[in-house]
């Protein structure tokens, strides 16, 4: 089966309707009651049991009015058959003697639990995710899962997990990505929810990493790990820098021909440089005042 439209009518047509019949067919079985009572007409009697049959149906046709608030579905079922939905807001009649079942089709917002998982590399992570969905499939909703907001808390909890552990909490390859990326992560963790909730009539909008940070007990020792990297960095650019300056300083002495250096003063100079231009404290020139080679 599939969502359907359910039968309907416009309910205020049927309420007046059913108010003014039941009125004339009401008092003609009351009259016609008192006539058969008074003069025992066998007619009258027959017609006052009819008129208070069609009451009685009258009164179970007034079991069919409904009322269908914005952003809302009535799922309708007939002695336990799906008959169908109703969804657009409104005062309606449905079949008598229905059972109608609300459905918010309303954007709502579920936060996981900060969960503990270790990452790709079996590094222990406390990670946690927002999820913005909403029912677009009452019938779906309705009789596929039993509960579809626990469904959905589930499903997303097992996404976060999956996740998490097929991403590292940084990524050491440039190509790679990390849990730290946050628009490939959350595009991610937002595909994989749509294909694990779309059996429950469920579209999620959007899924974002709302609380991402190593575990307690070894988050000191990756923040010692994440400090080193940067130092290393840092040194890294450093010296690309330092070597660039002193080979911008060789060629230019060796171009306006200030003075000429063999080798091994060369090497001395840029021994010099080096240190100076690469050391994380300032140094102390010491000016020679003897001749160059001094």
């Amino acid at each position: 089966m599939k969502l359907r439209s359910a039968f309907h009518v416009n309910g205020f047509l049927v309420l007046v309707s059913w108010f003014v019949l039941t009125l004339l067919i009401g008092g003609g079985a009351i009259v016609g009651y008192a006539v058969a009572a008074r003069n025992d007409n066998v007619p009258a009697l027959v017609g006052a049991i009819i008129a208070t049959v069609v009451v009685v149906a009258l009164l179970l046709l007034a079991t069919g009015l409904t009322v269908v608030n914005p952003n809302e579905a009535k799922v309708v079922q007939f002695f336990g058959r799906y008959i169908g939905s109703l969804s657009e807001p409104g005062f309606y009649s449905v079949v008598p003697l229905t059972d109608r079942r609300s459905i918010s089709l309303k954007v709502r917002n579920f936060e996981t639990q900060k969960l503990k998982v270790n990452d790709a590399d079996g590094n222990p992570v406390d990670i946690a995710a927002v999820v913005v969905y909403r029912v677009v499939d009452s019938f779906k909703a309705a009789f596929s899962v039993d509960d579809y907001e626990e469904y959905v808390a589930t499903q997303s909890e097992a996404a976060v997990r999956h996740l998490a552990t097929t991403h590292p909490y940084d990524a050491h390859d440039q190509n790679a990505t990390s849990l730290r990326d946050g628009v490939e992560v959350a595009e991610e963790l937002t595909v994989e929810l749509r294909d694990r909730t779309d059996l429950a009539g469920i579209e999620v909008i959007e899924a974002r990493i709302t609380h991402l940070a190593y575990a307690p007990e070894i988050a000191q020792a990756m923040l010692v790990r994440q400090q080193a990297a940067q130092v290393v960095a840092a040194r890294t650019r450093i010296v690309e820098g330092a070597v660039g300056m002193v080979r911008l300083a060789l060629d230019r002495l060796a171009e306006q021909g200030v003075v000429e250096l063999d080798e091994e003063r060369k090497a001395a100079m840029v021994s010099n440089l080096l240190v100076v231009l690469c050391g994380d404290r300032a140094t102390q020139p010491v000016v020679n005042t003897g001749s160059l080679y001094s």
